[in-house]
């Protein structure tokens, strides 16, 4: 399934079910095939997801440190903070404009 977020605030943001999920259960929130994310909501969900991408980023830096000569290196598509970077962009226009982000409307 596919989810499109969208906000006056910015351009629309497409993304598969997969990252979709990951990034609602960082949220804490369930994933609905339609809902609105309001202004007042915005600031501590745009908190908890750059602290999951700071916490991702320690975690793989740790990985690469003590696995360096044995194994490939994670494939760039895996790192949140590449997957989640549009939406938390989103995110963080709608509450500079004082916009809410909706989907499946």
């Amino acid at each position: 399934m596919i989810y499109q977020f969208r906000s006056k605030a910015g351009p629309d943001v497409i993304m598969l079910a997969d990252l979709t999920q990951r990034i609602f259960d960082i949220l804490g929130r369930s994933l609905e095939h339609r809902g609105i994310l309001t202004v007042e909501q915005l600031p501590p969900l745009i908190t908890a997801l750059e602290t999951a991408i700071l916490k991702d980023l320690e975690e793989r830096s740790k990985s690469n440190t003590a696995e360096q000569e044995n194994t490939e290196k994670p494939k760039l598509a895996d790192r949140l903070g590449q997957r989640a970077y549009p939406f938390l962009e989103l995110m963080k226009q709608a509450k500079a404009k004082d916009e809410p982000v909706m989907w499946g409307v």
